[in-house]
């Protein structure tokens, strides 16, 4: 009984955390029409972040205990994991394919590596620094360093200033994390992932609101349509799928699969997030790969893969071992592309 209800958990766990990638990956794929269609990619980002942050305010009200206990955590949230991490992918896939500035941001988990290595001063294995080498050679693949990098180089810059805003809220969630006490030496609650995610985008929201000043955009574009690959679709529809399906479903139901597996397994599944993204843009764009970068990109993949699954755990202490520790990682992994993309 015991061992047939943990598999029925990892079912639900692998079956939310699948759902979380496709809805995730369909994002670029649904906002660069709109992109084409003239509205700037900012504009894009802040009304997806906005209405997504609107859909979740009863969420923040009900956590809004949050705002005290962690300003820090909800802060670095909205301004890595939601307004940096958007603004600069949405910029990049205005100039370089999809697929591309995905799997340019999936060297994220290789960064993190680097940043635990030489900064933090703590050892990595022999399999993370091999996932580390995979990801950037099938990166050079992708971009085809040997043609002199083919695609945009600021688009290419752009994607990876987006997987430099995901390291800096994955560094930000382990310096939290740490803290599973009080100010009085007590055992304190960890925040909860979706508070923390409502929050986030508010604070996202705010923040863009400063940056893409959205009382300049073209509001007439959302009434008419946009072209996906010689089809016309409305662009409210679009925009809906971003809000909806790509933010508000995508968060969702990552968060519970985090809760019902592993922080490491759930990270592994969301690299699926890029070959999702990849598939769409060539069915619904006709963004086409070539062969060495359809390649590059499994193997970009395979090192996320290997270098998540290998990561170092944090320093153990009577503060690290406790469940805010344990939260933290959750958080972290909630992040992982998380793109809001």
């Amino acid at each position: 009984m015991h061992a047939s209800g943990g598999n029925r958990k990892r079912s639900a766990g692998l079956g939310l955390a699948l759902a979380s990638a496709f809805a995730f990956g369909g994002s670029g794929v649904a906002a660069k029409p709109l992109i084409e269609a003239g509205l700037d990619p900012l504009h894009v980002v802040w009304l997806r972040v906005a209405g997504a942050a609107v859909v979740m305010l009863p969420v923040a009200w009900r956590h809004r205990n949050l705002v005290r206990e962690r300003p820090a955590l909800l802060a670095g949230f909205g301004l890595f994991a939601v307004a940096g991490v958007q603004a600069c992918y949405f910029a990049a896939i205005s100039r370089i394919p999809v697929g591309v500035a995905l799997l340019v941001e999936y060297l994220a988990p290789a960064l993190v590596l680097g940043w635990v290595r030489f900064v933090q001063r703590r050892p990595v294995t022999r399999a993370a620094a091999l996932g580390v080498v995979l990801a950037v050679g099938g990166l050079a693949c992708v971009v085809e360093v040997w043609a002199g990098l083919g695609f945009d180089a600021l688009g290419l810059l752009l994607a990876l200033g987006a997987a430099c805003c995901q390291v800096g809220y994955f560094v930000l969630s382990d310096h939290g994390g740490q803290d599973g006490r009080d100010g009085e030496g007590k055992r304190a609650e960890p925040p909860h992932p979706v508070g923390v995610i409502a929050y986030g985008l508010i604070v996202g929201a705010v923040v863009l609101t400063v940056v893409a000043r959205p009382w300049g955009m073209d509001w007439s574009l959302l009434g008419g349509t946009a072209g996906m690959n010689g089809d016309e679709i409305p662009a409210w529809l679009l925009l809906g799928w971003i809000v909806l399906i790509a933010t508000v479903l995508a968060y969702a139901t990552g968060v519970v699969s985090v809760r019902l597996l592993s922080p490491q397994v759930a990270g592994v599944v969301a690299c699926l997030e890029a070959v999702i993204a990849t598939v769409l843009a060539w069915v619904l764009l006709g963004e086409h790969l070539s062969a060495p970068q359809l390649v590059g990109g499994f193997v970009v993949l395979a090192g996320a893969f290997i270098a998540q699954s290998a990561a170092p755990k944090p320093p153990s202490g009577p503060i690290a071992a406790g469940t805010g520790a344990a939260a933290a990682a959750a958080e972290s992994e909630l992040s992982a592309g998380r793109t809001p993309h």
